[in-house]
């Protein structure tokens, strides 16, 4: 059974004040009911006023995703009751987007390139939130704080056939949004999803408010099984509005699908239309993930698979640029595998390392001063520092405390053949013919001189030593 999936993406653009009003955008960490105004709070006789950059923002996107933009884009009111929209309706874009047809290019589970194509997008304000009292209580806080920030929603055909494309299509499109500027990924709930899926031949449902990639994948993953279960047992997908559940993995009923009939949209009749369509020549978009992509393997000449890990974030591509000097090869091995892995272990943001530092340590392997298993524990000693907020040592230092300098063979010819002697067994299968008898006698010796030997240059004196029986 075929798997049809279609997103809407809600973003949270990172504008100062709200969509409507002049409150406000950075209101995280404050009191709740803190920013807010007759406009973002539905006051008889307050008259909302658009915000610009929230245009421009919109149009931003619009460009990069290589949409149309239309003459002309019209403001509406889509009306239901929720505790946390005061005015009980939302001002949204219905039949008259900001812009149409787009599309964004990802890998599909064969790992070929597929385009998703882009409905639309178009702008509209953020409700507030509701907070749920513990404790057996029978009521709900409302902070309108978030009430009026602006959302720019992004909706997609339905294109993708896996959660894991669905996933990939939402770090893809997270990417350019960043390389815009236009939104903060690193904000809670800056970014919701609210996912479409059907099999084949039934039901759609849809799965509302997810809050993160991962929460996408395993929300739909669910819903495939679940779904495929009900089909298998002659019974019918009902098509409903389901939520996730994150902590146990599943989705629940919430109520059943509304039409677009029940949301009674018009026209919002305290704004004018929008005609921006000539705002889009005068945009200039900052240089976009594929074409760094490209620019960094005919520049640098790193591979495929590096020049896509490091831009798919534009803070490690800059990173990268900034310590490709020493040399762009090598930096690229050490900062999209090693540094970033040592990263994601710790938690840590690319923004906490010093840039002379990873220069620093480049430069040590670069000259073969350091061997790539002590490199390696000199990164972590630095990585250590930084995450528990001390003073990042540069390498240099850590390199002459710790005595992590490449060893000559001279250092340790008396450990090779101590570590021969002790393991006979190994020497025996070595002659033998088994290849990998040396590779472990090599692993003592490196075990033994803590990574400060070149493995290679190891690998010839062990098997020298052997050969000449010089034990």
């Amino acid at each position: 059974m075929k798997t049809i999936i279609g997103l809407e993406i809600h973003v949270q653009l990172a504008t100062a004040t709200k969509l409507f009003c002049g409150c406000s955008t950075d209101y995280r960490d404050d009191e709740p009911n803190t920013h807010c105004c007759p406009i973002c709070l539905g006051l008889p006789g307050a008259l909302p006023r658009v915000n610009r950059r929230a245009v421009e923002y919109g149009l931003r996107v619009a460009k990069a995703l290589n949409m149309q933009v239309p003459e002309e884009s019209e403001f509406a009111r889509k009306n239901y009751f929720y505790p946390d929209l005061p005015k009980a309706y939302q001002i949204t874009q219905y039949d008259k987007p900001l812009a149409v047809a787009g599309t964004v290019e990802i890998e599909d589970d064969e790992g070929h390139e597929k385009l998703v194509r882009i409905t639309r997008v178009h702008l509209e304000e953020d409700p507030g939130r509701l907070v749920h009292v513990t404790g057996g209580s029978k009521y709900s806080l409302v902070d309108y704080n978030r009430s009026g920030i602006p959302l720019l929603e992004i909706v997609t055909e339905p294109d993708m056939r896996s959660p894991q494309e669905a996933r990939r299509f939402l770090n893809k499109l997270r990417t350019v949004l960043e390389y815009l500027g236009v939104f903060d990924g690193d904000r809670e709930g800056s970014l919701r999803v609210d996912a479409n899926i059907s099999l084949e031949g039934s039901e759609r449902v849809e799965v509302k408010n997810i809050s993160s990639y991962k929460g996408v994948e395993k929300a739909l993953t669910f819903e495939v099984t679940r779904q495929k279960n009900l089909l298998r047992r002659g019974q019918k997908v009902t098509r409903e509005t389901r939520h996730f559940m994150e902590g146990r993995g599943i989705t629940t009923s919430a109520r059943s699908k509304e039409e677009e009939h029940d949301y009674r949209y018009f026209p919002e009749p305290d704004l004018r239309p929008l005609r921006v369509a000539d705002w889009v020549a005068a945009i200039d978009l900052p240089e976009l993930p594929v074409a760094r992509k490209n620019r960094f393997m005919a520049e640098y000449g790193i591979s495929l698979n590096h020049a896509r890990t490091l831009t798919g974030d534009p803070k490690l591509a800059d990173f990268y640029e900034e310590v490709a000097e020493i040399d762009p090869v090598l930096a690229a091995t050490w900062v999209a595998d090693t540094l970033l892995g040592e990263l994601n272990y710790r938690d840590m943001d690319i923004a906490a390392v010093p840039p002379g530092h990873i220069r620093e340590l480049l430069g040590l392997l670069k000259t073969e001063t350091i061997t790539d298993a002590a490199g390696v524990q000199v990164l972590r000693e630095m990585l250590d520092a930084c995450a528990r907020g001390s003073p990042c040592e540069s390498p240099v230092a850590i390199m002459k405390r710790e005595g992590l300098g490449k060893a000559t063979g001279s250092e340790y010819a008396p450990i090779v053949q101590g570590v021969i002697a002790a393991n006979p067994q190994a020497v025996e299968d070595y002659r033998a013919g088994k290849k990998g008898a040396l590779n472990y006698l090599v692993g003592q010796v490196m075990k033994e001189t803590r990574g400060r030997a070149d493995p290679r240059e190891l690998g010839r004196i062990v098997s020298e030593c052997i050969d000449t029986d010089r034990v």
